[in-house]
């Protein structure tokens, strides 16, 4: 898989592998899209941040990325 999701795979994806599910943001279906969420985090709504971190960790483990941005590992423990 790219890192590109077109219009259609991104339709076909499940709830659960967004980090921002309710707004279906941050897709995150393999280790190339967490680390793309890891770098694409600055532009998440403030308020939304401590729970996309939180998304991004979990699937971090998931696939066995490194997560090494400390604004993401900071927003995780708030």
């Amino acid at each position: 898989m790219s890192d590109r999701i077109s219009y259609e795979e991104r339709k076909e994806l499940p709830d659960s592998v967004y980090g921002l599910p309710e707004r279906r943001e941050y897709p995150m279906p393999d280790a190339a899209h967490v680390r793309a969420a890891e770098a694409y985090f600055r532009y998440c709504p403030e308020d939304l941040k401590p729970k996309l971190a939180r998304a991004i960790l979990d699937r971090a483990k998931e696939y066995g990325v490194d997560v090494e941005s400390p604004t993401v590992l900071s927003y995780a423990s708030k």
